[in-house]
């Protein structure tokens, strides 16, 4: 589950990557950059249980509880004006080592959760607003019953919900998912618009498993995108870059955004400096190697949300604390509009005409040690 009761981040490895990770070691070497990209994504490291000032357990932490009708919603989050989370499972097939929500508490949502939650997006207060429905988790495609059960209410209760995207790695963990059944759900709602957003961050994971899923997707006129962290030792090089976006493009995935990776607890390993991911940025737009819708736009999960790097955007740095200071697009009066129960998070500042501003804890460049990334592959192996 992406989630813990323990505090522990548990590894989980799905069959189908456990036959990958062998095909890896075997086809390209223990010392290759493609194992290392499944093995650093996978293998639960001891670095995990180094945790670092500043950290945290979730990728913001101002609180983002909601209410209606006087009951809490559950399993539902709300940042932005024309799109609201829902999470119903927070089961998943494999744990992505660097999971957002790998520190979350664990919850599952029931059938009254889901038709609350689909009553307040389509409620008189919201539905001006409220347009575009994520259904994540966990991973929403690992039960069909409660992905389905979550779209029947929102097309039920929430008619002004045009747009329904689900957060999905089972393409690439457990493909066989992507079956008849599946694909007949989102038939049955031709009025909705479907949306994948995968998380793919290595050229390898294009395994013929994973394409042909993805063929069956786009078949159904199911539109595919992929959001990704900048992560040490697996895709921070330009030419691992141009090559996963080259792929995305002949498979017909949208690239939209390239994460600086999140400050989470026992996850600083993972991290670049932000400075290392704006360099890369300009040499992908700059370079000529690959289609310019291709390219995405790199930005930052902080505490008020997405930022997206552009100029301007860096206002300070704290070198004491290894912070940035972001100057976000959001105005606080905005987001209490249509979060009240939204609370500032301590590190925010507001300039003189109402934007947030976020201090941002910043990563480092320092190498991944390949005898280390050796030493997890082997202890997997010796584990299984």
């Amino acid at each position: 589950m992406a989630g813990t009761k323990t505090g522990e981040f548990r590894e989980l490895v799905s069959p189908f990557l456990k036959t990958k990770l062998a095909a890896a070691a075997q086809q390209h070497g223990h010392y290759s950059s493609e194992l290392r990209a499944l093995t650093l994504q996978y293998l639960k490291s001891a670095q995990e249980d180094v945790i670092e000032p500043n950290e945290r357990r979730r990728h913001y932490e101002s609180e983002v509880d909601l209410t209606f009708e006087g009951k809490p919603l559950v399993g539902v989050e709300r940042l932005y004006r024309r799109t609201a989370l829902i999470e119903p499972t927070t089961v998943c097939a494999a744990h992505c080592r660097w999971c957002l929500r790998g520190q979350y508490p664990i919850k599952s949502m029931t059938e009254d959760d889901i038709i609350h939650a689909a009553r307040y997006f389509g409620a008189v207060a919201e539905k001006d607003n409220l347009e575009e429905i994520l259904i994540t988790g966990g991973d929403p495609l690992m039960s069909l019953t409660l992905v389905g059960m979550t779209v029947r209410n929102i097309s039920e209760h929430a008619p002004n919900i045009k747009t329904i995207r689900i957060g999905s790695r089972v393409i690439f963990h457990d493909p066989r998912r992507i079956d008849k059944e599946l694909l007949a759900l989102f038939l049955k709602f031709p009025h909705i618009r479907f949306e994948i957003g995968v998380n793919v961050n290595h050229p390898i994971e294009f395994w013929p498993e994973s394409i042909a899923a993805i063929e069956k997707l786009t078949d159904v006129g199911i539109r595919i995108y992929n959001q990704h962290p900048l992560l040490k030792g697996v895709n921070d090089d330009l030419q691992t870059l141009v090559d996963l976006y080259g792929f995305l493009r002949n498979y017909n995935i949208d690239n939209h955004y390239l994460f600086h990776a999140i400050p989470l607890r026992g996850m600083s390993h993972h991290r670049t400096s932000l400075d290392k991911g704006l360099r890369l940025a300009i040499q992908l737009s700059a370079c000529g190697e690959f289609s310019g819708r291709a390219k995405p736009r790199y930005a930052v999960l902080s505490d008020i949300g997405k930022i997206v790097l552009y100029e301007g955007v860096i206002q300070d740095r704290d070198k004491n604390s290894n912070t940035i200071l972001l100057r976000s697009g959001y105005r606080l009066q905005d987001r209490m509009q249509w979060n009240p129960a939204w609370k500032k998070p301590k590190n925010m500042m507001i300039d003189k005409n109402g934007f947030m501003s976020v201090w941002y804890l910043d990563g480092n460049d320092e190498p991944v040690e390949e005898s280390a990334v050796d030493k997890l592959y082997h202890a997997h192996v010796a584990g299984r």
